[in-house]
């Protein structure tokens, strides 16, 4: 079996910062790309921000030159910085990875449980 076990929301003004983590774990061969989604109320699920196995980035624009997705592949672990939150940043923050199980030979996606974030204005 595999887990994504999120942390790090919470609620905060806006202007503030908060980091979310995300830790795989379980029968893990390796980790490929790692993602944060998020969905807020009503609204579909959105990509936040990639981070591919040799740590090449992907930022949405809404969260471009705020946030910072970062890995820690020792610890299959990744991370997202984000500094100067507004509200329209509050939502239901997911990790999602791209993982190969102990004897597989492809990836499966996995997704985390969520946290919130709430950002007060």
């Amino acid at each position: 079996q595999v887990q994504l076990v999120e942390s790090g929301g919470g609620l905060v003004q806006a202007g503030g910062s908060l980091r979310l983590s995300c830790a795989a774990s379980g029968t893990i061969f390796s980790v490929k790309a790692m993602a944060w989604f998020r969905q807020a109320p009503g609204k579909q699920r959105e990509l936040v921000a990639v981070i591919t196995s040799d740590g090449s980035t992907y930022y949405a624009d809404l969260v471009k030159g705020r946030f910072t997705i970062s890995r820690d592949n020792a610890k299959n672990t990744v991370y997202l910085q984000m500094n100067n939150l507004k509200h329209e940043d509050t939502a239901v923050y997911y990790c999602n990875a791209d993982i190969v199980r102990s004897g597989s030979f492809y990836p499966t996606g996995y997704w985390g449980q969520g946290t919130q974030v709430t950002v007060s204005s």
